[in-house]
């Protein structure tokens, strides 16, 4: 019953059985002379539309390939635009921006671990230079 009441809504592509029917059906038996005859004016119809359509894309391809020229536009040109604003669009995104800050913070902290180091080792340099000195002028140390 479900099945009759969906009828031409069926929504689900044709299954093996189905188009074995539709393979089947003798479709320019079942129209008359009079259809048929419309149908290959419109085919024809419809051939031409496309031939024109073709056409006039072809020329408006080709007035836009003037018009860059004339403004000075080339394919690299397009692909740095493209670039840049690829480049600004991915800058704006919040992924983006949460790694750059974190990646940001985690690059001040190691900054300031290193300057730590730095610090510590020169300090420890500074100590044994003054040790060095210190028992080098001292000569009873020496003698010892």
């Amino acid at each position: 019953m479900e099945a009759q009441a969906r009828g031409l809504l069926e929504t689900e592509p044709l299954q093996g059985r189905d188009e074995d029917m539709v393979a089947s059906a003798d479709f320019p038996s079942m129209l008359s002379e009079e259809e048929r005859e419309e149908l290959k004016a419109e085919l024809v119809q419809l051939e031409d539309e496309i031939t024109t359509l073709r056409q006039v894309l072809s020329a408006k391809e080709r007035h836009l390939v003037e018009i860059k020229q004339k403004l000075g536009m080339n394919l690299m040109n397009e692909l740095k635009q493209n670039f840049s604003k690829s480049w600004h669009d991915m800058q704006t995104t919040t992924a983006y921006k949460k790694t750059h800050e974190t990646l940001s913070h985690a690059g001040q902290k190691a900054t300031a671990a290193f300057s730590n180091v730095g610090t510590a080792i020169s300090k420890k340099f500074g100590d044994m230079s003054y040790s060095i000195r210190h028992s080098i002028s001292m000569p009873a140390m020496r003698r010892k």
